[in-house]
């Protein structure tokens, strides 16, 4: 997010003034079909063969694609359009690169849990190295959508509940994908997605309504977005769901007054699958051609798969209902976005089969992938130091998670192939000395309520000295269109549990998921719990890394566990009420039968050693206009081995004019310590960080005090308060700016 200041233009567009006099004489050349032709993108494997498909774009009737496999197949592709067609304008290759192209990362909520953003940046590149190779110029990636109801699949696409945190890894993903160079043949064009609101969804339910306030909006679920489109982001994607009543897709508040008008984003708006049809049904359009005026009208710039601006708006515009101006400025954007990749020039952005092979699933690769699996994985329990295992003796691996290659892997890994992936079972053999014995059961899957397995798990179980239950979801449980009623673990699994619990061995828990699942009645049965996502390709080394000790787990959660999910929302910046939750209220805001507290909170992370963090120390009692505050932490690593712990920096406003969270992430720093050495984290509060919005929805900070929280987690903090002046007693308008970065140093 640095360089951008306030009021500038934030898409940093790389085309000079002849690029743009090169644009613009393209577009006087252009009929309207051919105009209508560069805002249509569609699905290679959707079109009835690859006749057709040649035929459409040697028409220009297509001005991007999705869904095309290999770099020989683009660049065929590519050659009809810039040897073939009338105007010889390139195509653009995209598709879904969401945690890596072939060689896969954690989930991005996995990988969120690092709370190093640096990670994913560097993640996010190689992904990029790899697509760009293969063929694709632009990802729908990343997801920046805040998330605080893990009933909804797509939760774990993004970074969490957290604005901060969300914007901090938004930026850093931007900057990975697109590096600094957009015409690099390294780089591809991010999207930021989804615009807006779209994991605030009522009921958890995929596609569904938000129906939020503009408060929340700009506080909670417009940060990320902010953020990408500060760190240069190419395009954005509209969402899914309506707010107050206008969906998304037509939504020109959103897409136009907001995005483009207030924050100057001059890059390519793309409808995300059908959306644009899907204005019908949602019951704002009678037909095809009022869905794609309103679209158009919004500031979609690129129909996905619908072919509503290629099929159905012509006879509008040459009709006059709907402006030619308007359908011009879309082509604009798609033509700059194209000349800002380079494409004119190099058509094939540096793709080809021998580019490919020699950048596509490295050794390096590997070693990165295997490295932010482990930074991934957080230690949830660890009752009498059970982790790390000895190596030595019979080891039990159950569960059929533990041999699913696929799980690994994740939701939206469709590059991958699963033969790429370690499983659980292969990296604990491969990290055991040929003296250990490693038995394995299948005992129970997530997919199914058998249980006619758990005898023999029980059998193997009784011959081990510990036993590695592998539990979760399979990998098709989460990801668009896999939201769930239930957060409690599925299939048979609860009868294994309570098997081998019976058996009285140590019972170590892996946890494969893509969303915080309700765990209360499992952490009770378990003498440790790992949390390790999805990890990806290297998933099953980077759990026995963790398992045996070879690496610390540093991780932290970026969202609440509840304790069940009659609980959901629960996330750590929530607002009291008249009556906050009390043990000797009756009459106050919480359960009867059950605690109000999470299962673990926001931030939420065990280590093998241990750190002690000191009070918050602040440079000045009373901030005014125009000051900084410096917040210091002194962090120590008071165990045997060198490990990392997050400090984190929450901060509350006592007393304002609106209601306001008991606390906010402000700041974050994972740090890494050896045995005995101490550190200081440093932060700075400035207005920016302080501010919110009033009232009259002016975004300021009101003169009061304000009540610092640091920690390692969320609900364990220590405390100190300044206060907040101004010259005549006035809130101080602090306008909405980019921000440097939210992590110290």
């Amino acid at each position: 997010m640095a360089g951008c200041v306030p009021g500038a233009t934030h898409v940093a567009s790389g085309v000079t003034d002849a690029d743009s006099r090169f644009i613009d004489s393209l577009v006087a050349r252009m009929t309207l079909d051919e105009k209508l032709g560069q805002l249509n993108q569609l699905s290679a494997g959707d079109v009835a063969s690859p006749r057709a498909l040649a035929t459409l774009i040697r028409q220009g009737a297509v001005g991007s694609l999705m869904e095309v496999i290999g770099a020989d197949t683009a660049r065929t592709l590519q050659r009809i359009a810039v040897e073939e067609t009338r105007l010889h304008i390139p195509l653009l290759f995209a598709d879904d690169v969401i945690h890596g192209f072939r060689t896969i990362f954690p989930i991005p909520l996995g990988e969120a849990a690092s709370w190093d953003p640096l990670l994913a940046e560097r993640t996010a590149r190689v992904a990029a190295a790899e697509a760009a190779a293969n063929g694709l110029q632009w990802t729908y990636a990343p997801m920046v959508d805040i998330a605080r109801d893990p009933r909804w699949g797509r939760i774990m696409e993004g970074a969490g509940e957290e604005p901060v945190l969300g914007s901090a890894f938004a930026a850093a993903r931007v900057r990975g994908f697109q590096t600094d160079d957009l015409r690099s043949p390294n780089a591809i064009a991010a999207t930021a997605k989804h615009f807006a609101a779209y994991g605030a969804a009522e009921g958890g339910r995929d596609y569904d309504r938000a129906d939020i306030s503009e408060r929340t909006l700009r506080e909670v679920y417009f940060p990320p977005f902010r953020a990408a489109v500060c760190a240069g982001v190419a395009t954005v994607m509209a969402s899914f769901n309506e707010i107050a009543g206008i969906p998304s897709h037509a939504n020109r508040h959103l897409l136009t007054e907001t995005l483009r008008n207030e924050w100057r984003f001059d890059g390519t708006v793309v409808s995300d699958w059908n959306g644009v049809v899907e204005l019908i049904p949602q019951g704002v359009a009678a037909d095809r051609a009022a869905a794609g005026a309103l679209a158009l009208g919004a500031g979609v710039d690129i129909d996905m798969v619908s072919q509503v601006y290629a099929q159905d708006l012509g006879s509008l515009v040459r009709a006059g209902r709907v402006p030619l101006h308007s359908v011009d400025a879309a082509v604009r954007r798609v033509l700059r976005l194209k000349q800002r990749l380079g494409l004119f020039a190099d058509p094939f952005h540096g793709a080809s089969a021998a580019a490919a092979r020699s950048t596509t699933l490295t050794q390096e690769h590997r070693a990165l992938a295997r490295q932010a699996a482990r930074e991934s994985i957080v230690l949830l329990e660890n009752n009498q130091n059970v982790l790390p295992l000895r190596k030595d003796g019979t080891l039990a691996v159950i569960g059929a998670l533990a041999t699913d290659s696929a799980a690994v892997l994740g939701a939206w890994s469709e590059r991958a192939k699963p033969a790429d992936a370690i499983t659980v079972l292969q990296g604990i053999r491969s990290a055991a000395p040929p003296s250990t014995r490693v038995l394995y059961a299948r005992g129970a899957s997530p997919a199914s309520d058998d249980t006619s397995d758990i005898a023999e798990a029980v059998r193997v179980t009784r011959e081990a000295r510990v036993v590695i239950l592998v539990l979760g979801e399979t990998r098709d449980m989460t990801g668009e269109a896999s939201s769930r009623a239930s957060i409690e673990l599925p299939g048979a699994q609860p009868h294994l549990v309570r098997a081998l619990e019976a058996t009285g061995v140590p019972l170590v828990i892996v946890l494969m998921n893509g969303r915080p699942l309700a765990l209360q009645s499992l952490v009770e049965r378990a003498n440790a719990v790992l949390e390790t996502w999805y990890g990806g390709v290297e998933a099953g080394n980077a759990i026995a890394d963790v398992l045996f000790g070879a690496y610390n787990p540093g991780g932290k959660l970026p969202m609440t566990f509840p304790r069940s999910v009659g609980q959901i929302p629960l996330y750590a910046a929530h607002k009291n009420t008249g009556r906050p939750p009390s043990a000797e209220n009756g009459y106050s805001s919480k359960y009867i039968d059950l605690p109000w507290t999470p299962l673990y909170p926001l931030g939420y992370g065990l280590s093998y050693t241990s750190f002690t963090l000191g009070a918050p120390r602040l440079s000045a009692a009373v901030m005014r206009p125009g000051d900084s505050l410096m917040v210091e932490v002194d962090i120590r690593n008071t165990g045997s081995v060198a490990g990392d712990d997050v400090v984190q920096l929450y901060l509350r406003d006592d007393v304002a004019s609106v209601t306001r969270p008991v606390q906010e992430l402000r700041g974050f720093q994972r740090v890494h310590l050896a045995p005995g050495e101490s550190r200081t984290a440093r932060f700075v509060l400035d207005a920016d960080a302080l501010a919110f919005y009033d009232t009259s929805m002016t975004r300021v900070v009101e003169p009061g005090t304000f009540t610092v929280l640091t920690g390692d987690d969320a609900a364990h903090t220590s405390q100190a308060r300044f206060e907040f002046t101004s010259t005549n007693g006035r809130s101080v308008v602090v306008p909405e700016r980019c921000r440097a970065n939210w992590t110290g140093r």
